[in-house]
């Protein structure tokens, strides 16, 4: 519900089949620790958490007398992500987060880079246990800065003061961890490069951590192959409850072919860190689009890289039940598989604050404010929502009804028609995903027809 109450304008913006069996329990993530958070040998990756502190005079450069909060250039432990948190959810930033890191073993410092301030309009929705958990936080969007070991942050309040910031600000510095694939070049995940395309409301019920039982990728987990337009049909039909309830008796299933989609085990997921249980939405009628504002300074063999850590401060830093997102996208085509679940099923992200219920949320790995998403990444989100949506018999092209919970833009109750290819920015006053990445949607959406075969 923090977001809910934001007025801010131009902010930024799952391995197999598995079957819910029962409502999900309340028990999310622990609480932000005092100090840096350290790891068990044989888990991946790490989070440091320093305070923020009062930095006194600004530069001359800036208004003379006004004080800040941040913490000055200092060494610090590798990271490769960072972002800012605080205690109250409910609590706005509104103001300016910069940071310079310097890039690892180099000596050199970046220059000044903005983090986006707002990031509550990716969360839960109003009024779920995930939304009024104990353990959520206040955050800034991450931002992906590489492989790091210095760095210099300040925060400035809108006001020019810094009583007007949140309390118990912390910096987060994020270290993914090695990539679990990467020693084994046999399981390397490789760029998609097939990038031309051919030419009611309410949360169901949650099931246990089990294994899944069908969809199991033939490569130790890693992915979820590709099928071609008959075998995605043959595969639909066998698992019938699926569409059950999404087309009329005797409709054609408009099934764009299933894409190769690397799973959480690919991606290097720590499954010990997110809540036990996974929680469903009822449908899938909509597709909302984002960009993760993370930069776009990655290399496609990062991308995983990228993803845990996103995955770490979601879960470990801002308190959330598991990674926000549905599903990632980057820059060269490749799909990944995000909240856990099942990707064939209708799990409940916290993606689209207000309208989560009833819709995927897919994050675009970058920032697409004034850079332009690469045409493979268009295409991936076209051939994902084509597979994705026509699970539930949604016409990628077409209109769909959502109920808002409460967004900020829309009232709770209200009923909103929208693109069933929708940007985050449709439903949630944000420059989210992006106004070039948003520009290409309408591209994805006759894409995603073309391929359902409509």
């Amino acid at each position: 519900m923090r977001g809910y109450l934001a007025s801010s304008v131009g902010v930024a913006c799952a391995t197999a089949l598995v079957i819910p069996l029962s409502f999900a329990s309340g028990a999310l993530a622990a609480p932000l620790p005092a100090a840096a958070v350290q790891q068990a040998p044989d888990v991946p990756g790490s989070t440091q958490s320093l305070p923020l502190k009062a930095l006194g005079q600004t530069p001359s450069e800036r208004s003379p007398g006004t004080p800040e909060l941040g913490l000055p250039e200092q060494d610090v432990d590798p990271f490769s992500l960072v972002g800012v948190v605080w205690e109250d959810a409910f609590t706005e930033l509104d103001g300016t987060v910069e940071v310079r890191t310097r890039a690892a073993g180099s000596g050199v410092w970046s220059d000044w880079q903005q983090v986006e301030t707002h990031n509550s309009e990716h969360a839960a929705d109003p009024g779920t246990v995930e939304s009024d958990a104990r353990s959520v936080r206040g955050s800034t969007a991450p931002l992906w800065v590489g492989p790091s070991d210095g760095v210099e942050v300040r925060v400035r309040a809108a006001d020019g003061s810094s009583s007007g910031l949140p309390e118990g600000m912390r910096l987060e510095l994020v270290d993914p961890g090695d990539d679990p694939a990467a020693a084994d070049p046999d399981t390397d995940i490789a760029p998609d490069t097939d990038t031309a395309p051919e030419p009611d409301t309410g949360q169901a019920a949650a099931g246990p951590d089990t294994e899944p039982t069908v969809g199991r990728s033939p490569l130790g987990g890693l992915e979820i192959p590709a099928l071609n337009q008959s075998d995605t049909e043959a595969e639909a039909a066998a698992a019938g409850d699926i569409l059950a309830g999404d087309l009329a008796v005797g409709a054609k299933p408009y099934i764009g072919p299933r894409p190769r989609i690397v799973t959480r085990k690919g991606w290097g997921a720590d499954e010990s860190w997110r809540e036990k249980k996974f929680v469903y939405t009822g449908s899938v009628k909509a597709a909302f689009v984002h960009h993760s504002a993370t930069g776009n300074n990655y290399t496609c063999k990062e991308a995983p890289s990228v993803i845990r850590s996103i995955y770490r401060y979601h879960v470990k830093s801002s308190g959330w039940r598991d990674i926000g997102y549905n599903f990632a996208v980057d820059k060269c085509g490749n799909i990944y598989e995000g909240r856990a679940g099942g990707v064939a099923k209708p799990v409940l992200g916290a993606h689209t604050l207000g309208f989560n219920t009833n819709s995927t949320g897919i994050a675009v790995l970058g920032t697409y404010s004034s850079s332009n998403p690469p045409q493979a990444a268009v295409t991936a989100v076209a051939k994902l929502t084509a597979w994705k949506l026509g699970l539930h018999g949604i016409n990628p092209s077409g209109k769909v009804t959502l109920t808002s919970a409460g967004s900020g833009k829309y009232a709770k109750g209200v009923k909103v028609k929208l693109n069933a290819i929708s940007g985050h920015r449709d439903g949630y006053v944000t420059d989210c995903p992006g106004g070039r990445l948003y520009s290409k949607l309408g591209t994805a959406r006759t894409a995603a027809a073309k391929l359902q075969g409509r």
